[in-house]
């Protein structure tokens, strides 16, 4: 999913839980969509049908929050960076930066949020059972109607329950998807195939569930059940087709190394010359948000960005020399250089890539060899899709 400009509903474990404003406007919808529900098997006022309308709405909206906090916690105790959690229509996303570093570590990540949410389930059923003091929870009912803690309860059970069975599909972009491609990155030692053939496995579900959406729309009462099926259904197929397209580039890449596509001959800057020199001389003349940085031996050093040699030389320090504004390098959580030998695919998954957009490759001593920058792999990647 792409990331969208998000309005800060609360920060929990350091986690940022926001939702865009369509979010509010689905929330009333809901609240719409369920009032008469509840009021049917409520009855009696209408004040506590909606209190109990809205208290269930968000009930499943804090269900989502707690699921992807299952996602997001275990992410970061596998050494994953966690942005924050999306709340949208339907769901939820937790993004992180990088992946996980083994089908171990997926199948964690992957399962974590369908557990917290079996463990919702669970609670609101022993919950339910305590209140009804041990009798079965028909025998609350009173004049045909359901208490309101009980419909409560009941319906954060129900929903939580679709909400888990949704998730354990092997259907991209389910939790099931990716625990079924942990499984198969650990039988087959592949990732790449392991997402072709889940991604296969998507397009099958998506599949059956457009079958049972054809028989749907022929019985006039399940229309509206219809249309959600084949809706979801051509989600899953695109989140499939994607899947086998991400497996099958990645195949195809996963022969190539840092040093098939680097620019081996990039304008690098000298440590010591000063601010105003490298302005004149490289800034001025390539038009670059950055550049690497190296000493006489050409060790790599770090990078210097444009914005802060301008800032620098606005505040009357041009005479300091480059090696004074050093970054990059010296961050250990997103670090810029890259051995020269390792594949294409470490690339990819270097979070210094999507904050510089490039990486500099360097050989055993530290000595850069090259850089590479989006523009390149994009050219590689397009290269490996073609036919």
């Amino acid at each position: 999913m792409p990331v969208r400009p998000t309005i800060q509903l609360a920060r929990i474990f350091g986690i940022r839980i926001g939702v865009g404003m369509s979010w509010f406007f689905v929330l009333f919808i809901y609240i719409f969509l369920f009032i008469g529900i509840v009021h049917r098997a409520l009855g009696g006022s209408y004040t506590t049908t909606f209190v109990v309308t809205v208290a269930s709405v968000l009930a499943f909206f804090a269900s989502l929050v707690l699921h992807e906090l299952g996602h997001a916690l275990v992410a970061r105790r596998n050494g994953m960076e966690v942005l924050g959690i999306e709340l949208w229509a339907l769901g939820g996303v937790t993004r992180t930066t990088g992946s996980p570093q083994g089908p171990g570590a997926q199948f964690r990540v992957a399962a974590a949020g369908p557990a917290v949410t079996l463990l919702i389930v669970v609670a609101a059923i022993i919950a339910g059972e305590g209140i009804a003091e041990g009798r079965p929870l028909d025998s609350v009912v009173e004049h045909g109607h359901v208490s309101p803690v009980i419909l409560w309860l009941g319906l954060l059970m129900l929903i939580n329950l679709l909400v888990l069975a949704l998730n354990v599909l092997p259907a991209y972009p389910l939790d099931g998807s990716q625990m079924t491609q942990a499984i198969l990155w650990k039988l087959t030692g592949d990732r790449n195939a392991a997402a072709r053939i889940t991604g296969r496995i998507s397009q099958g579900v998506a599949f059956a569930l457009g079958m049972c959406a054809i028989y749907a729309f022929s019985h006039p009462q399940l229309e509206v059940v219809a249309v959600l099926l084949l809706l979801f259904a051509v989600f899953l197929y695109q989140g499939g087709n994607a899947a086998v397209l991400q497996g099958s580039v990645g195949q195809r890449i996963q022969r190539l190394t840092v040093a098939d596509i680097m620019d081996r001959e990039p304008e690098v800057i000298p440590g010591e010359l000063r601010l105003l020199d490298a302005h004149e001389q490289f800034f001025a003349r390539y038009r670059k948000p950055w550049f690497a940085v190296v000493d006489g031996a050409r060790h790599f050093l770090g990078v210097v960005r444009s914005e802060r040699l301008d800032a620098e030389i606005a505040a009357g320090r041009p005479a300091l020399s480059v090696s004074d504004v050093l970054e990059g390098d010296t961050d250990t959580e997103q670090p810029m250089r890259i051995a020269e030998d390792e594949p294409l695919e470490a690339v990819l998954r270097s979070q210094a890539l999507g904050r510089w957009g490039g990486v500099v490759a360097v050989d055993g001593d530290g000595v850069l060899r090259g850089v590479v920058t989006l523009a390149q792999i994009r050219k590689a990647l397009r290269v490996s899709a073609g036919p």
